[in-house]
């Protein structure tokens, strides 16, 4: 007697694998649960790239910030980077576009905390601190 698995057991496990991962595939198709994620480690690269400019006495020492319809753009000097917005939303305190300009000790010109706040699906907050660090979560007093 010769052992293994029947015909109709074969399809019922290829038929669950196939819903599976029908299921599987719409979890992970919509980018716009991820794209508030993206758009914040996007937003904490920008600033870092502009205050290493700073720190090297190099003029593209400024970051601007600012949301079309379609997309966020962060700008460090001559360098664009632009991000799909997908439904998610930037709101900071003083409104945008916003231009932030680094010092020689890599602070922030303006000398306070900066807020940033995506929203879409869901929600992440960063805080650029008047000493210049990028984190996520809101600023701390």
């Amino acid at each position: 007697m010769s052992s293994g698995f029947t015909l109709v057991e074969l399809v019922m496990v290829i038929i669950l694998i196939g819903v599976l991962s029908a299921l599987g595939v719409g979890l992970f198709a919509s980018r716009s649960v991820f794209s508030p994620l993206l758009a914040t480690q996007q937003l904490a690269s920008a600033t870092l790239l502009a205050q290493q400019a700073a720190l090297a006495g190099n003029p593209s020492n400024s970051l601007t910030i600012a949301q079309s319809a379609e997309h966020f753009r962060f700008t460090v000097g001559a360098r664009t980077f632009e991000l799909p917005r997908a439904g998610t939303s930037l709101s900071v305190a003083s409104g945008l576009p916003l231009t932030v300009t680094f010092g020689a000790d890599g602070s922030p010109g303006t000398g306070t905390n900066i807020e940033f706040t995506f929203t879409g699906d869901s929600t992440f907050e960063s805080c650029l601190s008047s000493l210049g660090a990028v984190y996520r979560g809101s600023c701390q007093p």
